[in-house]
């Protein structure tokens, strides 16, 4: 090792993730010095509180409270701080110093990716991030680079382990949603203030990325519509599996055709939201805590990525993998490979997506609702493919209330949301118990 040309890694943050990435540094440096050509040499480790509980025994003279110091004498920076400030500005400082920089830092790459990558670009420094969409998955680079000669049609993804884990304890277990986020609070799946995972924030933060990479298009966060778990509860759980479906939090991109002949070229629609997945799709199957992504290219076919979407060990392996890889285009030399975010195509509303649903109605049980439920559906373009009707509730007089469990044919959104509304403000239905969306059939 005395050979290799020695490279300063500057380490931001030591939580669960900045805690095994130091450790493995530090355990299997000379390892990960043949692996790159370099000799990797852990410099500090910049902390808020330096006596804070660490998961990992590090050396204490490793720590200290002067990122700025550290980021300016270092050839590799690590961000693992998370947030967006002061994080976004330490990145900052470390690219124009001539860093390259290596995060997991999904809600600053959402926010502010295009700033990131485009001060990278101009002092030709690199900017990783394999951590920062799915883990310990890999997706970034798969993106990036093995499919950049395909065109990618869709992706769909299960990338926010924390809904998962409660989305699968209900389904298999028949548990309730609020016990179960309990129980994952207690188990540390979940933060103490849980909405950044249950309202899909998260989870959209990564489809941004993904959509970004997957279309060569900026996609800003403001563009992908969100929708969380927390309106979901046992009888929808329990329909879905009657159905043959499993419900999941997806994050969807999807590559959309013009629409008719006076739309000009194609649009991408970016979209989180609880879905029906058929059992017999791959990611019905994703359980836990896990993660998965299943791509749709042109050429390549389908693609599925699963794996630990989580974890400060699992976490800690991309990151150190970009940290080799950063290393070894120090050894090659040249400027950083920039972002391709040269397609420019349009992000559409939620509304112009194409999709099937199923509608859950509880409607007054007497002669003729049905034919005035099939009457408005008609009436907004939304073709009805399965009817269930179950009596859940009877009075003395003959009188009462039936759920209807609708499936539909593909619609679009904005034509069912609007069908839906005047269902709900017509008379002869009592409550909208739930539309959901089916993807992957």
């Amino acid at each position: 090792m005395s050979d290799y040309r020695r490279l300063r890694v500057a380490l931001l943050g030591a939580g669960a993730v900045g805690s095994q990435v130091a450790a493995l540094l530090l355990k299997h440096g000379d390892e990960l010095a043949d692996r790159a050509g370099a000799s990797l040499e852990l410099v500090g480790i910049a902390v808020r509180d330096l006596d804070a509980p660490r998961d990992v025994d590090l050396p204490r003279e490793l720590f200290t409270t002067d990122a700025e110091e550290l980021i300016l004498g270092a050839d590799i920076v690590i961000e693992l701080m998370g947030g967006i400030e002061p994080a976004r500005t330490y990145l900052m400082q470390a690219i124009n110093s001539g860093a390259d920089v290596v995060t997991a830092n999904k809600a600053l790459l959402a926010t502010y990716g295009s700033e990131i990558f485009e001060a990278a670009d101009q002092v030709g420094a690199q900017v990783y991030y394999e951590a920062a969409a799915a883990g310990a998955i890999p997706i970034i680079r798969p993106l990036r680079d093995s499919l950049a000669g395909d065109r990618v049609q869709r992706i769909m993804g299960i990338v926010n382990g924390t809904t998962n884990y409660i989305l699968d304890r209900m389904d298999t277990e028949g548990a309730d949603l609020v016990d179960v986020l309990s129980e994952a609070q207690a188990l540390g799946y979940a933060e103490a203030d849980p909405s950044a995972d249950v309202d899909g924030y998260d989870a959209a933060q990564k489809a941004a990325i993904l959509a970004s990479l997957a279309f060569h298009t900026t996609v800003p966060l403001s563009a992908v519509h969100r929708e969380g778990i927390m309106g979901l509860d046992k009888a929808m759980i329990d329909a879905a599996r009657h159905a043959g479906y499993a419900i999941k939090l997806l994050a969807v991109c999807e590559r959309l055709a013009p629409e008719d002949e006076g739309e000009e070229g194609e649009s991408i629609s970016v979209r989180v939201y609880p879905a029906l997945v058929p059992r017999s799709h791959p990611l019905a199957s994703v359980h836990g805590a896990n993660n998965a992504v299943f791509v749709q290219a042109e050429a390549a076919g389908s693609l599925m990525f699963y794996g630990a979407g989580a974890g400060g060990v699992q976490t800690a392996s991309a990151v150190l993998g970009d940290v080799v890889s950063a290393a070894r285009r120090h050894i090659a030399g040249g400027v950083g490979v920039g972002e391709s975010t040269r397609a420019n195509l349009p992000v559409v509303p939620i509304g112009r997506v194409t999709t099937r649903y199923q509608i859950t109605l509880e409607v007054d049980d007497q002669p003729g609702v049905l034919a005035t439920v099939a009457g408005t559906l008609s009436e907004g373009r939304v073709s009805i493919a399965t009817v269930e009707q179950t009596v859940i509730s009877e009075s003395a007089d003959g009188s009462g209330v039936a759920r209807l469990v609708i499936g539909t044919h593909k619609a679009r959104e904005q034509d069912l949301s609007e069908t839906v509304a005047r269902l709900a403000a017509s008379g002869v239905v009592e409550r909208v118990a739930s539309v959901l969306r089916v993807e992957g059939d």
